[in-house]
């Protein structure tokens, strides 16, 4: 009989975590480490599969910034690498290593040591809510993009069922073309 693998895309997980769960144990790395291992099994489940069948987890993710920034407006420095962001991200990795059949890929973080608005703050300029000349450092991040996780993702499931869990979140049209189904086990958030 064949086995069942899930992959997980980690920032997609995490920013529809805390949409789904709210902020219940979102910066409680071993709870969210739990909560992917009990989805994956709730997949099992709705396909009729004994936990048994289980392969492997795969979580996609990428290690958190560890460098120090200039901000844009006030000219400060933030050590990312010091936030709790970034102790969050690396203690949920070190929890997703410690649990039974979870594979962690990491890709890595591609940084150009530039900020970008954030497209709400762009939101707020466009209807008049916001104007250029009460722009601070809150209206910005860093201009990051994660590579080689694709890349992994493309390799570990070439050829396999595809079943999409968008946690409740909308999809594109044109990725069903690229699906075999779609299900969500989590709550619907509300």
């Amino acid at each position: 009989m064949s086995r069942t693998a899930i992959l997980v895309d980690g920032a997609f997980f995490l920013a529809r975590y805390r949409k789904v769960y709210g902020e219940r144990d979102a910066g409680d790395a071993r709870a969210v480490a739990k909560t992917v291992f009990g989805m994956a099994l709730e997949h099992l489940k709705a396909v009729d599969r004994p936990r048994e069948q289980l392969y492997r987890i795969f979580f996609y993710d990428c290690p958190p910034l560890e460098k120090s920034f200039i901000k844009p407006v006030s000219g400060d420095s933030i050590d990312f690498g010091g936030t709790g962001a970034a102790a969050f991200r690396r203690e949920l990795h070190d929890q997703l290593r410690r649990q039974r059949k979870m594979a962690l890929r990491l890709g890595r973080l591609s940084e150009r040591g530039e900020w970008q608005l954030k497209r709400s703050a762009y939101q707020q300029l466009r209807d008049g809510s916001l104007r250029w000349d009460d722009l601070d450092d809150g209206h910005f991040e860093p201009d990051m993009r994660q590579t080689q996780v694709d890349m992994k993702i493309g390799i570990d499931y070439e050829g396999i069922d595809f079943i999409l869990d968008p946690m409740w979140q909308g999809i594109a049209p044109d990725l069903h073309e690229h699906i075999d189904g779609l299900q969500s086990v989590c709550p619907r958030p509300s």
